[in-house]
């Protein structure tokens, strides 16, 4: 068995992806309800004659196919979570839930790595050592699926863990990898100010919850500007500012959410202490009360050196990629970071822009959309590396004798 003869199968499977990819696109579930897609891949497995460990960490699902020869154990990753949006794309497989769409590729991930652990399933007697799939619930909303999933036992005996995202701004035929912190530590606050209302004519007898709160929101634009070392990447975003009232009434209170992304475990503490500073210095400054909130999400995910290396050999054999480029820190969150504390492993992006599209649809847009052809990629390149790191490990182990 050669990696051409897994890529011809991928090749010809391809079909089979789409089907599975665009069946799951048509009915998603949001974070933590993920019952029937999670029977769905429970199905697949059973229908093919694989182990299959269900209800892991909540609606996770594991697969664990053994090789016929001796050798590691490599665990490969998919996330299977929608989000609350309304699909806006208009495609004839769109999403048949209302307000619920796979707006960020996880129907793609399930899909590939179904289809991949088939013809890993069907070579078995071939292959050395172990594959684990892991199927995970929940990536979209902290504390995800992913924690979870590794209290349950998905990582037992696993030496080593690999995943992709299909990324839709970048190039179809791309693969990018970054070694060290490739995407940010991901966190929330939450913010209540307690002012003093009253009628819009008689604004000196208020407390304006709506004036404390636009000063808080300017003062916590000087964290990053001024405060964090610019050699460090960090983002203070205030995405939500709520105070509703009629025209006429000065606010009573406000409330401000956002999110804090960051790469270091320093800046990311500072980051934290430096908002509650500004809010109860901006609150006191105003004479009004106020609560703060700091939730901690996923930490950055910080792919290992070796591991990285070995995924960029692997891609570069690849049929179909034209391009192995190292990738851009993203500050999007992914708890993908829990698995590579515990486990070596890389996780990196799959080209997946649209045919014909100039500018795509980012992330999380109603009108979001991939290359399906990214997942033939995403396949054959997490298929390269699932197969070739116990070739890679045997040569390691006899150097060191």
């Amino acid at each position: 068995m050669t990696i051409q003869d897994l890529y011809l199968k991928l090749e010809e499977a391809y079909d089979e992806m789409v089907s599975i990819r665009r069946y799951l696109h048509q009915h998603p579930e949001l974070s933590f309800q993920e019952v029937q897609t999670a029977k769905y891949i429970g199905d697949y497995y059973r229908k093919i004659g694989v182990e299959v460990k269900e209800n892991v960490g909540g609606n996770g699902v594991v697969a664990r196919i053994k090789g016929g020869l001796p050798g590691k154990t490599v665990a490969l990753r998919a996330d299977f979570d929608a989000l609350p949006i309304h699909e806006e794309t208009n495609v004839p497989y769109q999403s048949k839930v209302p307000g619920v769409m796979h707006a960020c590729g996880h129907d793609g991930h399930t899909a590939t790595l179904l289809v991949l652990a088939r013809i890993l399933n069907e070579m078995k007697d071939e292959l050395p050592g172990e594959y684990v799939m892991i199927h995970q619930h929940a990536e979209e909303y902290a504390p995800g699926g992913a924690i979870s999933m590794i209290k349950d036992g998905c990582l037992e005996g696993v030496d080593v863990i690999f995943g992709t995202h299909l990324w839709s701004p970048l190039e179809y035929g791309t693969v990018s990898y970054r070694k060290g912190p490739i995407m940010a530590a991901a966190d929330r606050f939450e913010i209540t100010i307690q002012g003093y209302g009253g009628h819009g004519a008689q604004s000196h007898k208020t407390k304006d919850a709506i004036v404390i709160g636009s000063q808080l929101v300017m003062n916590l634009q000087q964290i990053v500007s001024r405060r964090v070392d610019p050699i460090h990447s960090a983002v203070v975003t205030v995405a939500s500012f709520v105070a509703e009232n009629a025209f006429n009434v000065i606010a009573d209170s406000a409330k401000l959410s956002g999110t804090v992304r960051t790469f270091n475990e320093d800046v990311r503490d500072f980051i934290e202490e430096e908002i509650e500073r500004i809010v109860k210095g901006t609150c006191l400054a105003a004479g009004c009360e106020f609560s703060y909130e700091y939730h901690r999400g996923y930490p950055a995910v910080v792919n290992h050196e070796s591991e990285t290396d070995f995924l960029v050999t692997c891609a570069e054999k690849v049929t179909d990629i034209t391009e192995v480029a190292l990738a851009a820190p993203e500050m999007g969150g992914e708890d993908f970071a829990y698995y590579l504390q515990h486990v070596k492993g890389t996780f990196f992006f799959t080209g997946a822009k649209p045919e014909n599209v100039e500018t795509p649809y980012p992330h999380h847009h109603p009108k979001f959309n991939i290359n399906e052809k990214s997942m033939l990629i995403a396949a054959k390149t997490l298929g390269t590396a699932a197969i070739e790191y116990h070739t890679v490990s045997a040569m390691e182990g006899i150097a060191k004798m």
